[in-house]
C-alpha cells in the first residue's frame, strides 16, 4: 500500500474546510445575523409557523434636536439596528442657527407584525391568569379595566387574545342570579353598557349584546350593536327614547338603525310604543338629528285652529347657519281661509364685540269670504331689533338698540296671543355714547320712537344729542397745598341737549296726507342749555349749606299766536317760523340736616326701641322775571273774560319758561321709622333684629314771597313701606291748600286752614299694594331663569343660544307646560287705586274719579303630579273681568301635559298640549288649540 500522499491529502482537506468556514462566516456577517432570531429558532414550538413576511421598516427623515434623537433611540432600542446603517450626525459650526440641532438622514426601525400602536394599561381587582401557549390574558374583578388609546373598558371579566388582538368582556352574576356588574366601554365621547362586549384593539371594531348607550338627549337600547369606527355604529332590534328609565315610558322601536355619534340617526320602518305597548303607527323611515350646537335644518310645524282664519299649519320654517357669526330663522303659518304670516329672524354675534337679533313679521289676513259685502283683507307688519355692544371692544364707547315698531293693527291681529293682543304701546330706542378718557366731557346720541296703537299716532325723535361737561373748578390751583380756599370750591358745569321730533299717523281713514308730508309738516327742533354753578362749603355743625346759581337757555324754531275768531267763535292759530331763544336764571341757598330720635323700652320687652329719623331740607331761591314778555292773554268768548295766559313757546319742543318772579322758600321733609325687637329665632342672649315700619314718608312744597296771590304751591305727599318683608305698600297724594270757586271750579286766594283744621283739599292720589306668598321650604333658593335668551351665549360656539337651547326661555314663559311641583301652593296679589277730582258743572261740582283693579296669580299642588294655576285681572270700578286664565299641569317624568283655558274676556281660547320634555323631540307633540274672538 502506498502511503506517501496520505498526510498530504489530510492537510488539503483541512485547508478546504477552513476556507469554506471562513467564507460562510463572512457571508453570514453581512446578512445581519441576530442573536434574538437565533434564540427563537432554538426554542421554537413544534407546530410549524407560516412563512414570515418581510419586516416593516419605519423611515423617518427630518431635522430633529439632540434630545428628541436620544428619546427616539431609547424608545426604539430593540427595533433600531445601527450596525449596518449608522446614524450620521452632522455637527454645525459653533454660533450658527442650527447649533442645537442634529441632522438625521434616515432611521430604520423594525416593527413586529402583531405589535399595537400604543401601550395597554390594565388592572385586575381580583386576579390575572396568563395562558402562555394560548397567548391569552384573563382579568378578574368587579372593576377590572383595560385602557388603550381612547378605549376604556371596565368589566368583571376581561379576556385578551394576543393572536387576534380581540378583547372580550362579559357580565357576572351572583349565586342568586343577580348581576353584580355590567361591562362598560368608553370610546371617545360615546359610552356603552352591555351584557357582552367584544372589540378588536387594532381596528376599533366590535360587537356588543344587550347594550345601552346615550347620544345627546337620546337613550338607546339594542339587542346587538356593531361598531365600525369611533363615530358610526349599527343597532339591531333597537329602541331609542328621551326617558332615562330602564323601562321607559315611551320609545321609538325599529329593527335596524344606523347612528353617527352626535350627528344623526337613520332608521328603517319605525313605530312608537308607550309603556311597552306598540302603537299601530308605522313610518317607512325615520331621521333623528343628534347634532349638538347649531346646524341648519327644517323646523317642523304644528296644527292649530282659529275661528277667524280656519285651520293652520303653524311654524313651518327653516333654520340656516350662515357662518360662525350669523344664523337666520324663517317661519311661516298658513291658514285654510286664505291668510298667512311670515317671519324672518337673523341673529349675529361676535365675541367681545357685539351681539343682536332682528325680526321682521308680516301678516296678511282675509275677513269673511270673497263676494260678501263685508269682505276685506288686511296687511300688517312689525319690526323688532335688539343690539348690544361689548364695552371691552371699545372702552368708553357704548352702542345699543332696542326697536319695536310696526303697523298699529299688527298686535291686535296676532292669532292665539291674548297678551300681545292687549298691548297697545310700542317704543324703540337707539343710543350711542362716548366718554373720553381723562377728559371732563361726554356725549350721547339717541333716537327714540313711541307709538300708540289705539290712536295710531307715531312719535319719532331723531336725533337726540346730549353733551355734558363735568364740574370744573376754574379758581382751583393746579397743585393745591394745604386747605382749599372757599372760592376754590366754586364749580361750573354744562348740560346741553338738542333734538328734533315729528309725528305722523298710519291710519289712512283719518289722515289723507301721505306719511312723508306728515313727517315734514310736523317736524320740530330745539335745544336747551343749563349752566349750574355750585359752591361746596364745609359743614357747619349738623347743617350742610350749599349755595348755587343756575342759568338756562332754550332755542326754538317757531312762535305760536292764538286769537279768538269772534265771527266763527273759535280759536285761530298762527305759527311764525324762525330762530328764537329764551333765557332764565335762578339763585338758591339750601340747608339740610338729619335729626335722630329714639324711644327705648325695658330689656325684657318684646319691642326694645323705636328709632325715628327726620331728614329736612330747606331751599331759599330767587328767580327774576325774564320771560313775562312772551306771555299773552287768550279770550275765551266774545266777552272780556280771559281764560288763560299762554306763552309764545307753549307748543314748542322743550316748553316755555314760567313767567313772573319767584322769591320763596321750598321745603322737603323725609321720615324713616324703625323698630328693634327681640329675635325669637336666635337663642343667643340679647339677640335682636330691626324691622322697618316706614321706609319713607315725605312732604314737599314751596312758598313764593313775590307773588300777589296763591303764594303756596300744592303739597306732595308720598309714603312707602314693606311690612314684614312681604307686603309692599306705596302711596302718594297731591293736596291744594286753597279753596275753589264753586261756580267754575277755579282756585281762589283763600287758604283752607283759615276756616278748618286741614292742610288742604285732596286733589289726586294713588295707592298700590302687592304681596306674594308660597308654601314649601323657604330656605331653598330658586334657580334664576334668564328672560332674554338672545343674551345667552353658547360657550362652545360663541353664538347666542340656538333654537333648542332657548327652550328654557319658552318653559319659563309658559309655567303651565313646565311647572315647579315642589311648591305646594303660591299666591301673588296686587291692588291699585287711582283717585282724582274733576270739576263737572256748577250744579254737580267736583266728581270723584276712581279706578281700582286687581291682578292675581296663584298655583295649587293637587297631588304630587298635578298642579292647578289661576291668574287674572279684574277692574273693580268698571266691574269687568279683563282676562282670566286657568291652567292644569301633569308631571309625567319624561313628558309634560298642560291644559290652558281662558273662558272670558275679549280673547277666549283653550289649549291642550302633550309633548316630551326633551328639546330634541319638542315637535313630537299632541296639540289642540281653539281661539274665540269677541268683536
Amino acid at each position: 500500500m502506498n502511503n506517501n500522499n496520505k498526510g498530504k491529502a489530510k492537510n488539503i482537506l483541512a485547508s478546504l474546510v477552513t476556507a469554506l468556514l471562513c467564507i460562510v462566516t463572512v457571508i453570514q456577517g453581512n446578512t445581519l445575523f441576530a442573536k434574538q432570531d437565533f434564540y427563537k429558532n432554538l426554542t421554537s414550538d413544534t407546530v410549524p409557523k407560516p412563512p414570515a413576511k418581510p419586516q416593516r421598516l419605519l423611515k423617518i427623515k427630518l431635522p430633529i434636536t439632540k434630545d428628541t434623537l436620544q428619546k427616539l433611540r431609547d424608545e426604539n432600542s430593540s427595533l433600531v439596528d445601527t450596525s449596518a446603517h449608522p446614524l450620521k450626525d452632522t455637527l454645525p459650526k459653533p454660533g450658527s442657527d442650527t447649533a442645537n440641532q442634529v441632522q438625521v438622514d434616515t432611521i430604520y426601525a423594525k416593527m413586529s407584525k402583531d405589535s399595537l400602536s400604543a401601550p395597554v394599561n390594565y388592572h385586575a381587582d381580583d386576579s390575572m391568569v396568563m395562558n402562555v401557549p394560548g397567548k391569552k390574558i384573563t382579568l378578574y374583578g368587579k372593576k377590572s379595566t383595560v385602557k388603550y388609546i381612547d378605549n376604556d373598558l371596565e368589566a368583571p371579566v376581561i379576556i385578551f387574545d394576543q393572536q387576534t388582538s380581540l378583547v372580550t368582556a362579559s357580565l357576572k352574576k351572583d349565586s342568586a342570579g343577580k348581576v353584580i356588574s355590567f361591562p362598560t366601554l368608553k370610546q371617545g365621547e360615546s359610552k356603552m353598557v352591555s351584557d357582552t362586549i367584544g372589540f378588536n384593539m387594532k381596528n376599533g371594531k366590535g360587537i356588543t349584546k344587550g347594550t345601552y348607550t346615550q347620544q345627546g338627549e337620546m337613550y338607546i337600547y339594542g339587542e346587538r350593536m356593531k361598531k365600525i369606527n369611533a363615530t358610526d355604529f349599527y343597532a339591531y332590534r333597537a329602541r331609542f327614547t328621551t326617558c332615562n328609565l330602564d323601562t321607559p315610558h315611551f320609545a321609538f322601536v325599529s329593527k335596524k338603525i344606523k347612528f353617527r355619534n352626535k350627528k344623526f340617526a337613520i332608521t328603517g320602518p319605525v313605530h312608537p310604543e308607550f309603556e311597552g305597548v306598540p302603537v299601530p303607527i308605522i313610518l317607512p323611515f325615520g331621521f333623528f338629528p343628534l347634532t349638538q350646537g347649531r346646524h341648519s335644518g327644517i323646523l317642523a310645524p304644528t296644527f292649530t285652529a282659529n275661528d277667524q282664519f280656519g285651520l293652520a299649519l303653524e311654524g313651518l320654517g327653516y333654520y340656516k347657519v350662515v357662518n360662525d357669526n350669523w344664523d337666520v330663522t324663517t317661519r311661516a303659518t298658513l291658514y285654510s281661509y286664505g291668510g298667512f304670516t311670515f317671519n324672518v329672524s337673523p341673529r349675529y354675534y361676535k365675541r367681545y364685540h357685539y351681539s343682536g337679533n332682528f325680526s321682521l313679521d308680516y301678516n296678511r289676513f282675509k275677513y269673511n269670504f270673497k263676494g260678501d259685502p263685508d269682505y276685506s283683507t288686511n296687511n300688517a307688519f312689525n319690526i323688532r331689533w335688539t343690539h348690544s355692544s361689548d364695552t371691552k371692544a371699545r372702552p368708553g364707547v357704548t352702542f345699543s338698540g332696542n326697536v319695536n315698531a310696526g303697523s298699529s293693527k299688527f298686535n291686535s291681529q296676532v292669532p292665539n296671543s291674548p297678551a300681545r293682543n292687549f298691548q297697545n304701546q310700542l317704543s324703540s330706542s337707539i343710543a350711542y355714547a362716548k366718554v373720553w378718557k381723562d377728559k371732563p366731557f361726554n356725549i350721547s346720541i339717541n333716537a327714540n320712537h313711541f307709538q300708540n296703537t289705539n290712536t295710531k299716532i307715531i312719535n319719532v325723535t331723531l336725533p337726540d344729542l346730549t353733551f355734558n361737561l363735568n364740574t370744573l373748578y376754574p379758581f382751583r390751583r393746579k397743585e393745591p397745598v394745604g386747605t382749599l380756599k372757599w372760592y376754590e370750591n366754586i364749580g361750573v358745569a354744562l348740560n346741553s341737549n338738542a333734538k328734533s321730533q315729528t309725528f305722523f299717523s298710519d291710519d289712512t281713514t283719518v289722515s289723507r296726507i301721505n306719511i312723508g308730508k306728515q313727517i315734514f309738516n310736523n317736524l320740530q327742533w330745539g335745544a336747551t342749555h343749563n349752566v349750574p354753578i355750585s359752591l361746596s362749603l364745609p359743614q357747619i355743625g349738623p347743617v350742610q349749606i350749599s349755595p348755587g346759581i343756575s342759568y338756562a337757555e332754550k332755542w326754538y324754531q317757531q312762535q305760536l299766536f292764538q286769537t279768538l275768531n269772534t265771527s266763527k267763535n273759535r280759536i285761530d292759530t298762527t305759527i311764525k317760523k324762525g330762530f328764537y331763544s329764551a333765557r332764565d336764571m335762578a339763585f338758591s341757598l339750601s340747608l339740610s340736616t338729619r335729626i335722630f330720635g329714639a324711644f327705648t323700652f325695658g330689656k325684657n320687652a318684646a319691642v326694645q326701641a323705636i328709632r325715628h329719623e327726620i331728614r329736612p331740607s330747606v331751599s331759599i331761591s330767587y328767580k327774576p322775571d325774564f320771560n313775562g314778555k312772551s306771555f299773552y292773554n287768550i279770550k275765551s268768548d266774545t266777552g272780556h273774560t280771559y281764560s288763560n295766559r299762554v306763552s309764545l313757546y307753549s307748543n314748542s319742543l322743550y316748553g316755555a319758561f314760567g313767567e313772573g318772579k319767584f322769591g320763596g322758600l321750598s321745603f322737603n321733609v323725609d321720615n324713616n321709622l324703625q323698630m328693634k325687637v327681640r329675635n325669637k329665632a336666635d337663642t343667643a342672649a340679647g339677640a335682636t333684629k330691626k324691622i322697618t315700619l316706614i321706609d319713607g314718608f315725605s312732604i314737599n312744597g314751596s312758598y313764593n314771597f313775590l307773588k300777589d296771590t296763591l303764594k303756596f304751591s300744592t303739597f306732595s305727599l308720598s309714603a312707602r313701606t314693606n311690612l314684614f318683608n312681604k307686603i309692599n305698600i306705596t302711596t302718594s297724594a297731591t293736596i291744594d291748600p286753597y279753596d275753589v270757586d264753586p261756580a267754575n271750579g277755579r282756585t281762589i286766594n283763600k287758604l283752607i286752614w283759615n276756616r278748618k283744621a286741614a292742610l288742604g283739599r285732596l286733589v289726586s292720589g294713588s295707592i298700590s299694594v302687592s304681596t306674594q306668598f308660597q308654601g314649601g321650604d323657604q330656605s331653598k333658593k330658586k334657580a334664576i331663569v334668564p328672560r332674554n335668551p338672545n343674551q345667552l351665549i353658547n360657550q362652545n360656539t360663541g353664538m347666542p343660544l340656538d333654537e333648542y337651547q332657548t327652550e328654557a326661555a319658552y318653559i319659563a314663559n309658559n309655567p303651565a307646560e313646565f311647572t315647579d311641583f315642589s311648591l305646594p301652593w303660591s299666591v301673588s296679589f296686587s291692588y291699585s287705586l287711582q283717585f282724582s277730582k274733576v270739576f263737572q258743572s256748577p250744579k254737580i261740582g267736583f266728581k270723584n274719579n276712581l279706578d281700582q283693579n286687581i291682578n292675581w296669580n296663584s298655583t295649587l299642588k293637587l297631588t304630587e303630579k298635578w298642579q292647578l294655576g289661576i291668574n287674572g285681572y279684574y277692574n273693580i270700578t268698571q266691574k269687568t273681568l279683563g282676562t282670566l286664565s286657568m291652567s292644569i299641569a301633569r308631571e309625567m317624568h319624561c313628558w309634560q301635559m298642560s291644559i290652558n283655558i281662558s273662558p272670558v274676556g275679549r280673547y277666549r281660547f283653550f289649549n291642550i298640549s302633550i309633548s316630551p320634555k326633551s328639546a330634541i323631540l319638542r315637535d313630537v307633540k299632541i296639540n289642540r288649540t281653539r281661539n274665540f274672538y269677541q268683536l
